[in-house]
């Protein structure tokens, strides 16, 4: 994947320097607000944002994205809630992936406890980032450009202009347009993928001073402390200066409440943290007792067949111990899975059937001693 996206984009460079957007959009960020002129169900339309252009108060936009085939633009919902008073930007996103609802739902309700009169600083959500995805329920965005691609989003951040696909070049305008501009920290939301289940979780480099002091605001189960691939939109923030980690909201597909509000807690609390809002912090991970790991493994299916898991989220496993029995269609055991490393389960297959090859459990480690190769997604 990395060696074709840089020949691709080397091919791109020898024929064209324009983007395929309009030229008003390939401009550099700071250049202020720039609005198209159209309307959307009421909402105007912006290619660029400087929330230091807005007026205190709740502020709705589309986002004019990447083109569509038939040369129409993608949108992207977007609100600024902006404080009377002057302070941090905090921008909260959610839609990388196309089938985590969780995050946009915990936003919204972040969004609809804010008060802008009584803040000093301005929250920026961008909700839906990959459309196409999300609109199809699925991880990737579905990318046209050599048949049918399904790409994910969170291994091309920062996007390049004039990338090899629609979905680098929606991300250059994203981040270059929306985020870096204006956000002085961030938060990512995620959930598991389709047919995983996950416990309340960062992904989060905790060796950065403040992406910890966030990380520990929520009152969650576990914290990956590994910054993992440089493409994911966290890391890519982290690398323009803007402390950035990735809170991960459990299942996908579906609203679980429960655990949204867990995140929504946490994320007041960072709101708190940078003065943007006032009062008491919530609950946070020292109260929840969060387990904070350095390392993570996972069992993977040898056979195809069905699977019964003998282990939940949140379990203490130790390596060696059986946590899964595989049968084929005649009801025969096929396989008896151990865990290949001592940790916490974080996420587990929700899908019964396996193909070879499939990881079904994944585990975060302690303190490990034993290399641990970076787990498959």
């Amino acid at each position: 994947m990395i060696l074709a996206t840089a020949s691709a984009t080397a091919l791109v460079s020898t024929v064209a320097t324009a983007s395929a957007q309009d030229t008003a959009t390939a401009t550099q960020g700071g250049e202020g607000t720039v609005y198209t002129g159209d309307m959307i169900e009421g909402k105007k339309v912006i290619r660029a944002l400087d929330v230091n252009d807005l007026e205190p108060g709740r502020h709705h936009f589309y986002f004019e994205g990447v083109q569509r085939v038939g040369g129409q633009h993608w949108y992207n919902a977007v609100v600024v809630v902006k404080g009377a008073k002057p302070g941090k930007c905090v921008a909260l996103t959610s839609g990388v992936h196309g089938d985590e609802m969780n995050p946009i739902h915990c936003i919204q309700t972040v969004l609809d406890q804010l008060d802008p009169s009584a803040m000093a600083g301005t929250v920026l959500a961008v909700l839906d980032i990959s459309r196409p995805a999300i609109e199809g329920m699925t991880r990737r965005w579905p990318d046209t450009g050599r048949g049918i691609d399904l790409v994910d989003m969170n291994r091309w951040w920062p996007g390049n202009e004039n990338g090899p696909n629609a979905v680098s070049r929606h991300a250059w305008l994203v981040f270059n347009k929306l985020l870096r501009p204006n956000a002085n920290y961030a938060l990512d939301f995620h959930t598991a993928a389709t047919g995983m289940d996950a416990t309340a979780f960062h992904l989060a480099d905790m060796t950065n001073p403040e992406v910890k002091a966030m990380a520990e605001l929520f009152p969650i189960d576990q914290i990956f402390d590994d910054p993992q691939y440089p493409t994911l939109l966290a890391n890519a923030l982290i690398a323009a200066g803007i402390p950035a980690l990735t809170p991960e909201i459990g299942t996908p597909r579906r609203l679980d409440f429960d655990m949204i509000a867990l995140f929504v807690e946490g994320t007041m609390n960072v709101l708190r943290l940078h003065g943007l809002i006032s009062g008491p912090m919530g609950r946070t991970g020292k109260d929840s007792e969060v387990f904070i790991g350095d390392t993570m493994g996972a069992s993977i299916s040898t056979h195809g067949g069905f699977l019964h898991l003998l282990v939940d989220l949140n379990d203490r496993v130790e390596a060696g111990q059986k946590v899964a029995i595989q049968r084929n269609a005649f009801g025969e055991v096929v396989a008896e899975y151990t865990s290949p490393v001592s940790g916490e389960v974080g996420a587990r297959r929700t899908d019964a059937s396996v193909e070879p090859g499939t990881p079904f459990l994944f585990y975060l480690i302690q303190g490990s001693s034993t290399p641990v190769a970076d787990y498959p997604e």
